[in-house]
C-alpha cells in the first residue's frame, strides 16, 4: 500500500515539474526593474505601510493567473485573439494603444535596471546595456521554448536574492506584524498614486496576455490543470514574496534615515552605509536579474499580443522565416529600449513610473474583458467561473475603477479649491 502510495506520489510530482513554468515565470517577471523601483520607493516614502496591500494584491493575482490559464488551456487561443474576436477591433485597438507605450516605457526601464546594477559593480551602461541586448535576442530568436524557459526558471530563483537584502537591513518584525494587521490608509494623491503602481506592477495587463500565450506554447491540456494551478500558486507566492522583502529593506533602512530615492539603482547605493556592502552588492545583483530576464520577456509578451490579434504567426519555437512579424516586434522593442537608456538625460524615473500608472489604469479594462469570457458558457463551456472567483474579480475591478477616478480628479479639485 506504501508503495503504491509513494509511486502516485512520484508521478504526480513528476507531471508537476514537467508542468511547471508559465505560471512562476509569469509571476517572477512581475518583479521587474520597474516593480523593483515602485516597491523602493514605496519603501523608502513610507516605511511598512504599504506592506498590507500585498495580500490583497495576492488573492488577486492567484485569481486572475488561475484565469487565465484555464482560458488558454481550454480554449487554446491566446488572450488578444480571444478579445478581437468577442469585443471587435476598437476595443482590442484601444487596449492595444496603452499597452505598447507601457510596454516600451517598462522595456526601456528594463535595460536602466541593467545599466543602474551594472554600473554599481563598475560597469558602464554603453557597454553592459547593448551585450545584455545582443544576449536577450539571441535567446530568444536562436532558442527554444524549453531551454528559455529552464533559464527563466533559474532567473526566478535568483530573484529570491532580496530575502538577504531584507535580513541584513534588521527590520523591526514587530513593527511589520502591526502594519499588516492594523494599515494605515492615507486618501492623499501620492499614496493612492503609489497603491496604484504596485498594484499595476504586481497584476500588471502584459502578464495576462503573457501567461495565456505561455500555457498554448507549452501544449497543456486540461488534465493537467490541476498541476498548472499549483504552478499559478507558487508564482504568486514567490511575487509577493520578493515584494514584501523589498519593501522591508527600504522600510527598515532608507525611510528610518529619511532618505528619498528616485530608483532602484539608488535604494542598491543607499542601502551599502546603512547595511553593508553586501546587502548592497545582493540588492544591486536581484535588480541585473529581475531587469535581464523582464527585457527578454516584455518584448516577447507584446509580441506575442500583437501577433495574436492580427493573426499573424508567433512562438518562440517558431523560426525566423515561420513567423517573421513576431520577431521583427520583437526586435524593435528591444531596439527602442536600448534606444531610450543611452539617451544622454532622458526622464527615466518619468518613464517608469508613468509606465506602471498606465498598467493600473488600463488593468480594469482587460480584466473586464477576461471576466465576460471566462463566465462565457460559449467559450468555457463546463469550465466557467464559480461565485467566489467572480466576487473577488469583480471587487478588484470597482476597487481599480474608483482608485483610477481618484488619481485621475484629485488634482483637479485641489487646484480648484487653490
Amino acid at each position: 500500500m506504501m508503495n503504491a502510495k509513494r509511486k502516485t506520489w512520484m508521478a504526480n510530482l513528476l507531471i508537476f515539474l514537467s508542468v511547471l513554468g508559465p505560471g512562476i515565470i509569469t509571476g517572477s517577471v512581475d518583479n521587474d526593474a520597474g516593480g523593483i523601483t515602485t516597491y523602493s520607493v514605496a519603501g523608502a516614502t513610507y516605511g511598512y505601510k504599504l506592506l498590507w496591500s500585498l495580500i490583497p494584491c495576492f488573492i488577486v493575482l492567484l485569481v486572475v493567473q488561475e484565469m487565465n490559464a484555464r482560458m488558454g488551456i481550454v480554449t487554446g487561443k491566446g488572450l488578444a485573439d480571444l478579445i478581437r474576436e468577442n469585443f471587435g477591433v476598437k476595443v482590442i485597438s484601444f487596449m492595444f494603444i496603452g499597452l505598447v507605450i507601457a510596454d516600451i516605457g517598462n522595456t526601456a526601464t528594463e535595460f536602466a535596471g541593467i545599466a543602474g546594477s551594472m554600473q554599481i559593480f563598475g560597469v558602464s551602461k554603453y557597454i553592459s546595456v547593448p551585450l545584455a541586448a545582443v544576449a536577450v535576442w539571441i535567446l530568444v530568436v536562436k532558442g527554444t521554448y524549453k531551454t528559455t524557459e529552464k533559464l527563466f526558471l533559474v532567473f526566478s530563483i535568483f530573484l529570491l536574492s532580496y530575502v538577504g537584502s531584507a535580513f541584513f537591513a534588521r527590520p523591526d518584525w514587530h513593527e511589520i506584524g502591526h502594519a499588516l494587521i492594523h494599515p494605515a490608509i492615507e486618501t492623499n494623491y501620492d499614496y493612492i498614486s503609489t497603491v496604484i503602481g504596485m498594484v499595476g506592477t504586481t497584476i500588471a495587463p502584459w502578464m495576462q496576455f503573457y501567461m495565456q500565450s505561455a500555457v498554448i506554447e507549452k501544449g497543456l491540456k486540461m488534465e493537467e490543470f490541476k498541476y498548472e494551478f499549483w504552478d499559478v500558486v507558487v508564482g504568486s507566492v514567490i511575487t509577493v514574496v520578493v515584494a514584501f522583502f523589498i519593501i522591508v529593506a527600504c522600510g527598515a533602512t532608507l525611510h528610518k534615515s529619511g532618505i528619498q530615492i528616485n530608483e532602484a539603482k539608488d535604494a542598491a547605493l543607499a542601502l551599502k552605509p546603512l547595511a553593508g556592502a553586501f546587502a548592497s552588492q545582493i540588492f544591486a545583483f536581484g535588480l541585473f536579474i529581475a531587469s535581464i530576464f523582464s527585457a527578454a520577456i516584455l518584448p516577447l509578451a507584446t509580441a506575442f499580443y500583437i501577433c495574436e490579434a492580427f493573426g499573424f504567426e508567433a512562438g518562440i519555437n517558431k523560426t525566423l522565416k515561420e513567423a517573421p512579424q513576431f520577431f521583427t516586434l520583437f526586435t524593435i522593442i528591444i531596439i527602442i529600449g536600448i534606444g531610450i537608456i543611452l539617451i544622454p538625460g532622458a526622464p527615466l524615473i518619468q518613464i517608469t513610473l508613468w509606465s506602471q500608472i498606465i498598467n493600473g489604469v488600463l488593468l480594469p479594462v482587460v480584466l473586464i474583458c477576461m471576466m465576460l469570457m471566462v463566465n462565457n458558457k460559449d467559450i468555457m463551456g463546463e469550465y466557467v467561473n464559480g461565485r467566489t472567483k467572480n466576487v473577488i474579480g469583480w471587487v478588484t475591478i470597482i476597487v481599480l475603477i474608483i482608485l483610477t477616478v481618484i488619481l485621475t480628479f484629485e488634482p483637479i479639485l485641489t487646484a480648484l479649491k487653490k
